[in-house]
This record gives C-alpha cells, sequence and structure tokens, in this order.
C-alpha cells in the first residue's frame, strides 16, 4: 500500500491509492412498495438524512437509501434534503430484502 498521511485504520487511507477518492457509487436500487411511508422531511432533519435512518433503522449509514428510493425528488443526496419535502420511506424490511442488511 502506497504512503498516505491517513492511518491504516481510516476509510481515508486509500484515497490516493484510488486517484484521490473513496469509490464510485454503485446504484443499489431500493424496490417502490406499496406499504413505503410519504413522509415529509422534519426541519430537525434537514440536511441530515443520516439521522434519520439512524432513527428509522438503526444505522446511520444507509442515508443513501433515501435518495435511491426518491432519485426525482433528491437529486443530490444532502442538499436536496430539506425540511418540507415528501419523500417515500421504505420499511426496514425492504431493506433487508434489498440490501440484505
Amino acid at each position: 500500500m502506497a504512503k498516505t498521511r491517513y492511518s491504516t485504520s481510516s476509510p481515508y487511507a486509500q484515497t490516493e491509492t484510488f486517484g484521490g477518492f473513496l469509490d464510485v457509487m454503485v446504484d443499489r436500487p431500493i424496490t417502490a412498495k406499496e406499504d413505503d411511508v410519504l413522509y415529509e422531511i422534519d426541519k430537525v432533519y434537514e440536511f441530515r438524512p443520516d439521522v434519520l435512518a439512524h432513527h428509522l433503522y438503526d444505522d446511520s449509514r444507509l442515508w443513501w437509501v433515501f435518495a435511491q428510493r426518491n432519485p426525482n425528488v433528491l437529486k443530490d443526496p444532502l442538499f436536496d434534503f430539506r425540511a418540507g419535502k415528501a419523500i417515500y420511506i421504505p420499511r426496514k424490511e425492504t431493506l433487508q430484502a434489498d440490501l440484505g442488511v
């Protein structure tokens, strides 16, 4: 491994190996189901899909699920995550089936 300024336990340790970025996003579609909840983003979650993912799924790393399920609403998964926007939220069981989480 090439020498980097990050510790080997850091996820950023690989950035210089991969040209200065961690990786590209892999498209992992989330199945649209009738029992998905139409949710209006609350002010407390504005710009914080990670916090909503933590509250709903007990895993803040699933923040990207909202953008994958709502690609026409959340073109930018962070800056489009604004209070008042309506998005569909998949159930945890859907994520388990689609992603194995």
